[in-house]
């Protein structure tokens, strides 16, 4: 592994990787396939794609045997003749898929990737390594991408290994595009509603950043308490990200977040006042219709009442004059 000054880190850290949701896809299958749910275990794959320098676009990607021990991380098994073999069919495939890196499902790094991705650079000078999260309750973009590197200390300590986290996106092609969104459409509940949707996605957002600040909470913790050393690089970040909160401090800037407020609520509460006032209409509006037909009802019934009872004169005339007609007949 050639030894990386600082100049050459930040190059590095400049460096974006790209994942297809094909990969994702992929991966997901080979978890699933693979592993019981119950399991903590984790599986290994190679990437595929293209090195363009400031940017990797993981296009592709296969799975590999793999086993390690889960007591010892230093016992581990990887079939590289396997790698060998799909790699020269893939290359018949597509030529322009380069092997790039590998991946596996941590969630998280082990003591034993060093070891892993040396053996990766057998096949490949810079291999990437990402880290695929395929836990289901994962709020947060579930890849993490990493180089490996040996750090030249400034104060001329002895060079250590470790890994440098990259900026990582996902991006689709056209038809990748529309495959996500039949998917999408398949898993998507179609009695939701589109502001139930929008709420739902602002949720997960948020849990995913309550996550991340736990993470800095935790660090910064053990970073006070001597159980971790100062990484300065982190700090520098930690303090370009505070500083672009809003001073809350500021009269300004206080009464602008009142105001925006006051303008959200004043609108909740007119919807809330219109509602109330559509119910009490609908309300009036059901009271005066049953009313209505209460009252029709009661007009028919006196009037079928009125018809009877003109129908039981009718017919007690028609008697008494029968009666009369008998009457006469006896007299004659």
């Amino acid at each position: 592994m050639v030894a990386s000054t600082t100049e050459q880190l930040t190059a590095l850290a400049g460096t974006t990787v790209i994942v297809h949701p094909l990969v994702l896809l992929s991966v997901t299958d080979h978890h699933a396939r693979s592993v019981s749910r119950s399991s903590q275990k984790r599986v290994v794959g190679v990437l595929l794609g293209q090195d363009n320098g400031k940017t990797i676009n993981v296009a592709n990607s296969f799975g590999i045997p793999f086993e390690e021990d889960e007591k010892d991380s230093k016992t581990w098994f990887l079939d590289h003749n396997y790698i060998d073999s799909m790699y020269e069919m893939f290359k018949k495939v597509n030529a322009r898929e380069r092997m790039i890196g590998w991946y596996h499902t941590g969630p998280k790094l082990r003591a034993s990737d060093q070891e892993i991705n040396d053996l990766f650079k057998r096949f490949i000078a810079r291999p990437v390594m990402v880290i695929v999260d395929v836990r289901p309750q994962t709020q947060d973009m579930p890849v993490d991408a990493y180089f490996a590197v040996e750090e030249i200390k400034d104060d001329g300590t002895e060079t250590r290994k470790t890994f440098l986290h990259v900026p990582s996106a996902i991006e689709a092609e056209e038809a990748e595009e529309i495959g996500v969104e039949h998917l999408l459409r398949d898993i998507k509940d179609s009695t939701t509603t589109t502001l139930a949707t929008r709420v739902s996605e602002q949720l997960s957002s948020l849990r995913g950043l309550q996550s991340r600040i736990s993470d800095i909470q935790k660090y910064l913790v053990d970073v006070a308490e001597g159980r971790m050393p100062v990484n300065h690089q982190i700090v520098y970040l930690l303090q370009d990200a505070l500083n672009l909160l809003p001073d809350l401090s500021d009269p300004v800037t206080t009464q602008s977040f009142a105001s925006a407020t006051n303008d959200q609520m004043l609108v909740v509460y007119l919807s809330s006042l219109l509602r109330a006032v559509i119910a009490l209409h609908a309300l009036v509006d059901n009271k005066a219709t049953i009313g209505r037909a209460e009252l029709e009802e009661g007009e028919k019934k006196e009037k079928d009442k009125d018809v009877k009872g003109e129908k039981k004169e009718d017919a007690k005339k028609e008697g008494d004059k029968a009666e009369g007609k008998k009457a006469d007949k006896a007299d004659k």
